[in-house]
């Protein structure tokens, strides 16, 4: 007869995940063999892991992963490929998160890097840190967009927050003079403070002449290029295996 008003607290106080656990308990007849302390770990584990699913759900749907499904557990280390998985084993402890460390995936278009770079960052994401996904292209529409509307100061800082952020297909187009400024600003704010992971069909060796001027080109390759892991993807297009099997 008391279970209802200590059910309602239990609600009230946000507690829904113990509070069903220990509905279940009371119907559990084996249950009452065990010990206080176990059963009130059984609850407390209960809450703890809901709280766990529903922060880790609400960063995956934060970062708007392009390929919300990837996993590293899924990645194919084809010999074709030359994916060193040693490497991307290590990368997925996150170690490179918690020291604010960068990757870089380069490759042919098709080679995968995309997937691999969603993989990391839902990764990241069920180990407790926060990830952002933006295609280089939407990200300068977005930086240009807030240039006139007067919001770039703010999603400078939103940028300079996030664990990891992603950038995905650098170096596609040359970029506009606002545009390596803009890339500059987002690189020295995160810079020993949080880590970046990019994405290009460009090789590493090519990116200076790539970015056009060379004090800007100096300062963005060193701030991505000196603390970063790098992974280069090699083999034929997978769309067009894939296309093949069909």
């Amino acid at each position: 007869m008391l279970n209802e008003p200590t059910m309602q607290k239990l609600h009230s106080l946000k507690l829904s995940a113990l509070a069903a656990e220990w509905e279940w308990q009371q119907k559990d007849t084996e249950l009452s063999k065990l010990s206080f302390d176990e059963r009130l770990g059984m609850l407390v584990d209960a809450e703890w892991l809901h709280r766990e699913n529903a922060r880790t759900a609400r960063c995956l749907r934060e970062a708007k992963l392009r390929l919300s499904s990837a996993s590293l557990e899924d990645i194919d280390y084809a010999p074709k490929r030359e994916l060193d998985k040693s490497l991307v084993r290590q990368l997925g402890s996150c170690r490179w998160v918690a020291e604010h460390q960068n990757v870089v995936i380069t490759g042919a278009t098709g080679t995968g890097k995309t997937y691999l770079a969603c993989a990391l960052a839902q990764t990241a994401c069920r180990k407790g840190y926060k990830a952002l996904y933006r295609r280089a292209p939407r990200l300068f529409d977005e930086l240009t967009l807030a240039h006139a509307d007067g919001s770039y100061a703010r999603v400078l800082a939103r940028l300079a927050k996030v664990d990891v952020l992603v950038i995905d297909d650098w170096g596609l187009a040359p970029l506009k003079e606002q545009e390596r400024r803009d890339m500059l600003e987002i690189l020295e704010d995160r810079y020993g403070n949080r880590s970046t992971l990019m994405t290009s069909q460009l090789p590493t060796t090519k990116w200076h002449h790539h970015l056009g001027d060379p004090t800007v080109a100096d300062a963005i390759c060193d701030r991505v290029l000196h603390n970063s892991h790098r992974v280069v993807l090699k083999g034929p297009s997978r769309r067009k295996e894939e296309s093949a099997e069909k």
